[in-house]
């Protein structure tokens, strides 16, 4: 059972509000509050319901306060006496339950923090709180007035929901005025920090931010085929497509698949005739590959279970996910073989190598396996790739590296580990060596463009 307790929500608590004044509230899965405290200082308290400002307002639980037990799940938790300021507490808006289970199922659906409207005039974010692949709730990171907000509009609508005109009043009056870019950076500061106390691991949001991601770009291509009249892509896309791929272009191979993605659609959006154009474009360029390089072989079986999945696929969404994650698998069979390379004994030096970057090598064991000499196999990997056995480690474990940084959320010290390397520094010394920046430059690089997602809440 995933466990969140006392201690993580307090050092939660206690890092956003250092950073931001405002204090976070935890929710479940039908957007309830979930009750914290009392706390032994009035600082980590979390409120429940709508506001809470320094100056006490905030939503209302009937005058108890939970206290969750040493260990246990998101709604595990104890019913204990009334909370220090419950007196001063708002009662929680009508919609703003449901209001907050529409907006975490929303931040689950794209990956990331989901910026919404409980109110005319204010704003609030809530981040999911998943464990693997399981939702456990949200945590919301309080309310801020728009640039454009006014505070006698927030009064106004408060009273028509029932509180009262004092209470109102000094709510409106407490709200911080936050632009657009703040509001982004505590978001994805509180989900940051969530996941760095907590130890979480959320596969589920990273699945679903990079099929978000790929969906935008796919969008965009669309409107780009549009805009000029083309009606499919060129054979010039799948050249250029394997062109990227040989020359270790990551980026550039997923940009040109989601733009020949857009094309497919719009050339026939018939799911039947999409997994026809996947299941040809694999084919293409596994022939190719092995075409030019015949140890490449191996490539074919990978392929083949590529298909299957490509064949199962429900939509569109799936297909397209599904279409780039055998891209990312074909480029690392790829990148750890290279082109060009026809010795049996390199092809099988290289394939243990990609198997096994993870570990500790040395190259008497890697020799071993093979079945050759230790100079025997420096030498023909030098002879037939043109660099070393430990260069072609590196760039397998830096790949792994990238991938990493691009997908997960895991700190730069866990993927150091992953990737191979005895510790963060000299895996933070290779890494820019062989990309020109730090993996932490790299990350932010990858992932800063993703805006937070917004919506309007029906009033």
């Amino acid at each position: 059972m995933t466990i969140l307790s006392q201690k993580v929500v307090q050092a939660v608590s206690a890092q956003y509000y250092e950073a931001f004044k405002l204090r976070p509230v935890f929710i479940d899965m039908n957007g309830d509050v979930i009750p914290f405290g009392p706390e032994p200082t009035p600082a980590f308290r979390l409120r429940q319901g709508f506001l809470r400002r320094r100056s006490g307002y905030g939503g209302q639980d009937g005058g108890q306060a939970g206290h969750p037990s040493k260990g246990g799940d998101l709604k595990s938790f104890r019913r204990g006496g009334k909370s220090k300021d419950s007196k001063q507490r708002l009662p929680a808006l009508p919609l703003s339950a449901q209001t907050n289970a529409f907006s975490l199922q929303e931040a689950v659906r794209w990956g990331e923090p989901f910026v919404f409207y409980p109110s005319r005039g204010i704003v609030s974010w809530v981040a999911a709180l998943v464990d693997q692949r399981l939702v456990h709730g949200g945590i919301i990171g309080g309310e801020v007035l728009t640039a454009d907000g006014n505070r006698e509009e927030v009064r106004s609508y408060l009273i028509e929901q029932g509180v009262a005109p004092e209470a109102a009043k000094n709510a409106a009056h407490n709200l911080p005025v936050w632009p657009a870019l703040k509001i982004k950076q505590a978001a994805l500061f509180l989900q940051d920090t969530f996941y760095r106390i907590s130890g979480w691991k959320p596969v589920l949001l990273e699945e679903n931010r990079v099929k978000a991601v790929q969906q935008r770009h796919i969008s965009e291509a669309m409107d780009e085929h549009k805009k000029s009249g083309q009606t499919g892509y060129s054979i010039d896309k799948e050249r250029m497509l394997l062109a990227l791929i040989r020359a270790g272009d990551r980026n550039g191979a997923r940009r040109v698949l989601n733009e020949m993605l857009g094309a497919m659609y719009l050339l026939s959006p018939k799911l039947a005739v999409l997994r026809a154009r996947a299941i040809e474009l694999m084919g293409y360029l596994t022939r190719a590959a092995v075409e030019d390089s015949p140890i490449l072989e191996p490539l074919i079986e990978r392929n083949h279970q590529w298909m299957r999945k490509l064949i199962v696929a429900k939509n569109f969404e799936t297909l397209s996910h599904v279409l780039m994650q055998a891209l990312e698998d074909f480029m690392h069979g790829i990148y750890a073989r290279g082109f060009n390379c026809y010795h049996p004994h390199v092809g099988r030096i290289l394939d243990y190598l990609a198997l096994h970057y993870s570990e500790q090598l040395t190259l008497k064991q890697i020799a071993d396996k093979v079945g050759i000499s230790v100079s025997r196999a420096a030498h023909l990997v030098k002879q037939h790739t043109s660099k070393t056995v430990w260069q072609h480690l590196m760039r397998v474990r830096i790949a792994k590296a990238r991938q990493l940084l691009e997908n997960t959320g895991d700190q730069c010290s866990q993927i150091a580990l992953t990737a191979g390397f005895c510790d963060q520094s000299y895996f933070t010394k290779h890494f820019r060596r062989l990309t020109g920046t730090t993996p932490a430059h790299y990350r932010r690089s990858f992932t800063g463009a993703a805006p937070a997602r917004e919506m309007k809440n029906a009033e």
